[in-house]
């Protein structure tokens, strides 16, 4: 049956699914598929910007995305405005045109410029950055290309979010579209909510509060002073949602920790300045800075990212004996369908030399630091590729930190080096990984690889365009980010990483260096923890992503994020197995609802 993969191992995997999934006469990247994609990835690239600048994390888009497509045909379709239905192929090329797009915040992006900003009087041009992503996220593409066929036609790893697109989209081509009412129909309750919160309309009788207190004092001061309560933010519940029940309530346990229990000890014994957003941050920022590090370098040490390191080698070297067999034998069967390797050169020669001008004109890096940057991306690529592959999770927070280590050692006291270098790592990291979950969708589908790869460019190139003056105008002072309505958690890590690497620590306040060598303690505790214990008893130890993120943000954001968590979890208990998943597109739709009409309201207020 077209688009069911052959049994692994039936006969040559890549014969097999030639034979059997291939559908080379489908429609794929039509004008149609591809405007869609630009417009829908443009949509979701900004909700994204929004959502990273205030939770620290990029969200998946592909199969909101093909929701959305999915829909917004059939609209049209019913309107009489296109006569055909969009087929599988063509919402499949949809997903991966806006998931390059909506990525453009991610790979480090939102987390390295504005710590750059911050850090430095560096004001690259928006021109300048629309080069800058778009040539680091191409790069990434072009990495793909050489490990594709080994990781996916043969290995067969499961890039869960790549399957779970396919049989979105399955589901919405066998089924219909129930999906989609789930996520217009969230989205415009967020967009009501986020209106009736924060619209300066003299015809609106009353305004939400943006945030409610829980009922009780600490230390003598209403709780909300601490930032405790929730935050009436859709988006916070839709993104909670996501991320799961595990990092919900690590994310709720480090709220309570940091602001209800480290906060008023540190207060009365004047370690901070006051009982305040900022001035608690500016703390507990150390103690999530060695969380968020310690805890991604030994798990890339002692779990995926070694392994992943050793078998990437072992199949290049397996792959590489197999096509001198093929090629001595017969013609190689896939020649006209799959990305040839010059592809790869071409794009590794053009786009590598144009990433090393880059970083030498807008951050002033010298040459050979920005040359060095080239290998380490493509080793980073694969390791993140794999790891990818194997765990549905892109290492990007590790494989950042490990080149500022480098950048350290050869350039120290370079900020901007260190920030660039680990920007290009992580973004072609980011970007290699995104294309391979796409291609795992359009393998399980029976699409064109070279069609894809032809959106993900496009979408790369949208995504840049629309993302730098995006963040010009939602982000017109540096001063705001740090801030309680945008707190940049990213950023703000990277930010306090870089001044360890570039002065050293003890350029540091004792009290900062003390958080940071425990934050460091406990990530790399709970690492070990996660790497000791079975998938039944890992549920029961705190996610270091979670507690991180908790003691950057407002606790108010934590505790809606765990809310949504809980709440999701509950619903998924309840459903019917089998049944289409309804918390995804719910949750989707109340993240797109509210941080489009955010970022709306923004640009409206930057044009005034």
């Amino acid at each position: 049956m077209a688009g069911e993969l052959p049994p692994p191992g039936s006969d040559d995997p890549e014969r097999a699914w030639l034979r059997d999934t291939y559908r080379p006469d489908a429609p794929q990247l039509t004008v149609r598929a591809a405007i869609a994609g630009v417009a829908l990835g443009g949509l979701l690239c900004l909700s994204n910007l929004y959502v990273v600048l205030k939770t620290g994390w990029s969200l998946g888009v592909t199969i909101t995305a093909c929701i959305a497509a999915y829909a917004l045909f059939a609209l049209a379709r019913g309107l009489g405005l296109t006569r055909t239905a969009l087929g599988a192929l063509e919402n499949n090329a949809v997903g991966s045109v806006a998931s390059a797009a909506g990525y453009m915040t991610g790979g480090g992006n939102m987390a390295a410029l504005p710590a750059l900003l911050m850090l430095t009087p560096l004001r690259p041009s928006t021109a300048a950055l629309v080069a800058w992503f778009a040539a680091t996220a191409a790069l990434g593409v072009f990495v793909a290309i050489p490990i594709k066929r080994q990781l996916i036609n043969v290995e067969r790893l499961p890039f869960p979010t790549g399957a779970a697109t396919a049989q979105t989209i399955r589901s919405l081509h066998d089924r219909g579209g129930g999906q989609a009412r789930y996520l217009f129909g969230a989205a415009a309750l967020a967009g009501l909510v986020t209106w009736l919160r924060d619209a300066r309309w003299k015809n609106l009788p009353f305004n939400l509060p943006s945030a409610v207190g829980l009922p009780f004092t600490v230390a003598g001061q209403p709780a909300l002073r601490w930032t405790l309560g929730i935050e009436t933010s859709s988006l916070l519940v839709g993104a909670g949602a996501l991320v799961g029940a595990r990092t919900g309530w690590s994310m709720l346990l480090g709220a309570v920790v940091n602001y209800a229990l480290l906060a008023p000890w540190l207060l009365s014994r004047r370690l901070i300045a006051g009982a305040s957003y900022r001035d608690i941050v500016a703390f507990s920022v150390w103690a999530a800075a060695g969380i968020f590090v310690s805890s991604a370098l030994v798990s890339l040490a002692l779990g995926t990212g070694r392994r992943a390191i050793a078998r990437s080698w072992r199949a290049f070297q397996a792959a590489a004996q197999r096509r001198r067999r093929r090629d001595a034998e017969a013609p190689d069967p896939l020649a006209g369908i799959e990305c040839p390797s010059s592809w790869f050169a071409v794009g590794l020669v053009v786009l590598g030399a144009t990433v090393v001008i880059l970083m030498g004109r807008l951050f002033s890096v010298p040459t050979w630091a920005g040359v060095l940057a080239i290998p380490l991306a493509l080793a980073m690529g694969f390791v993140s590729a794999r790891v990818t592959g194997e765990t549905d999770t892109s290492p990007s927070s590790a494989l950042g930190p490990l080149t500022q280590l480098a950048y350290a050692g050869l350039a120290p006291g370079n900020v901007a080096a260190n920030l660039a270098g680990a920007n290009v790592t992580a973004g072609v990291g980011l970007h290699a990984a995104d294309l391979l979950t796409d291609l795992k969708s359009g393998f399980a589908l029976g699409a064109r690889p070279r069609q894809q790869f032809a959106g993900q460019l496009l979408g790369v190139l949208a995504g840049a365009a629309l993302v730098a003056p995006a963040f010009r105008w939602l982000v017109p002072d540096v001063a705001r980010l740090g801030s309680e309505t945008l707190p940049a958690p990213g950023a703000m890590v990277w930010a306090s990483v870089t001044r360890v690497l570039a002065h050293g620590p003890a350029a540091l306040a004792p009290s900062a260096s003390a958080a940071l060598v425990a934050g460091a303690g406990l990530g790399a505790l709970l690492a070990l923890l996660e790497r000791a214990t079975s998938p039944g008893a890992r549920r029961f130890v705190p996610s270091p992503a979670g507690l991180g993120v908790a003691l950057v943000v407002p606790g108010y954001n934590s505790l809606a994020m765990a809310l949504g968590a809980f709440v999701a979890w509950a619903w998924r208990k309840r459903q019917r197995d089998g049944a289409p998943d309804q918390v995804a597109p719910l949750a989707a739709g109340l993240i797109a609802g509210e941080s489009l009409l955010g970022v709306a309201m923004a640009l409206l207020a930057a044009m005034r």
